[in-house]
């Protein structure tokens, strides 16, 4: 390990040399990227230098040791050496986490698609619920949320919903949020008082750049058409509506919010390049062996991985078998503590398995 934080503090010393350079100074895609690999380098680096300076104080007070036999002081380098020992250990576990592979994507913004289950209206009254809590969370951090394309229901729920979010790091945060979420309650409708069971689903999908894509334009069928629903007379007349198909894979991407048909058209292509990475990902997910897997969950769609009971205010997590009762607070946009602990699990199975390599 040390070898490679050896590695580590040089790159980050000839990054720093390399950002002082006039000729990376006048090239911008240069500059932000070696900005990008020095902000990544920075916590590593100041955590292995403050762990090789407690290791060089502790082998100082070791040194004092044996030269100074008084018992006062004895006593005083003793803990010294001991201090510096913990902490040394502390940092060294520390630099375990902040070496293991980074995911790729965690810095990028998501695109969020909701869709309703089992339970008919009252799975689309709860895929709203979840898109306000999506919102709410997305509003307390700072970041910027977008309706891409939306289907709703006369009775304020939604079938369907892509919405994209924009904030540094969104992508980690959400990324444990894909699969099947799980709703028990009582629905206005239901005058007998029983509680009725409904699903939702959740796929979350890293926004993919057209240079992780290569989309061939002959492999896209484009149909205009009439936009349906909300939107006055304009949105009606006019064929703004498009639906985009990719025929190798059959991926079909409609939006017909904007009264625009270009912005609907740059809309859809945004959605499919961001379905088609997330297929390349999941494809690639599924030649690693099982055992190899997370446990806080692949990301599969199909996987149930939280319930949400109105009735005893409980909202529970099954990957990591988390319980929290307090429902209207979840509900309400406070999600760190479930997502903390999510990442939490989940590092601890990296590392688990990086010791096991």
């Amino acid at each position: 390990m040390l070898d490679k934080l050896q590695q580590v503090e040089d790159r980050f010393i000839k990054v720093n040399e390399l950002l002082c350079l006039p000729e990376t100074v006048s090239d911008q895609a240069k500059y932000t990227a070696l900005m990008k690999e020095l902000k990544n380098l920075t916590p590593v680096v100041e955590t292995y230098r403050e762990y090789k300076k407690t290791v060089s104080d502790g082998e100082a007070a070791k040194e004092m040791l044996s030269e100074h036999p008084e018992k006062d002081l004895r006593e005083l380098l003793e803990i010294e050496v001991e201090e510096c020992k913990e902490k040394a250990n502390e940092l060294s576990e520390q630099l375990k986490i902040l070496l293991l592979p980074k995911d790729p994507n965690d810095d990028r913004n998501v695109i969020i698609e909701i869709r309703a289950g089992a339970g008919g209206e009252e799975a689309a009254l709860f895929g709203n619920s979840l898109f306000r809590m999506y919102s709410m969370y997305s509003e307390s951090r700072g970041w910027k949320s977008e309706v891409l394309s939306v289907n709703e229901t006369g009775l304020g729920g939604i079938k369907e919903i892509s919405f994209m979010i924009e904030g540094e790091g969104a992508y980690s945060r959400f990324k444990f949020e894909s699969g099947v979420h799980r709703v028990q309650r009582v629905p206005e409708t239901e005058s007998g008082g029983r509680i009725h069971t409904s699903t939702v689903t959740v796929a979350v999908l890293p926004e993919a750049q057209e240079v992780d894509i290569d989309i061939d334009p002959t492999d896209l069928q484009i149909d205009t058409y009439r936009s349906s629903g909300a939107g006055g007379q304009h949105v009606n007349k006019t064929e703004s509506a498009i639906r985009i198909t990719h025929i190798p894979t059959g991926t079909v991407v409609e939006c017909q919010d904007e009264r625009s048909q270009h912005k609907n058209r740059d809309r859809a292509m945004k959605i499919l390049r961001s379905r088609l990475l997330e297929a390349e990902r999941e494809k690639q997910n599924a030649e690693i062996a099982d055992e190899r897997r997370s446990q806080v969950g692949t990301g599969d769609r199909s996987e149930r991985i939280r319930t949400y009971n109105f009735p005893q205010g409980r909202v529970s997590d099954h990957r990591i078998g988390l319980t929290l009762y307090k429902i209207e607070v979840i509900m309400n946009g406070d999600l760190d503590e479930i997502i903390d602990s999510l990442i939490t699990a989940d590092t601890a199975e990296k590392l688990k398995a990086s010791t096991e390599e």
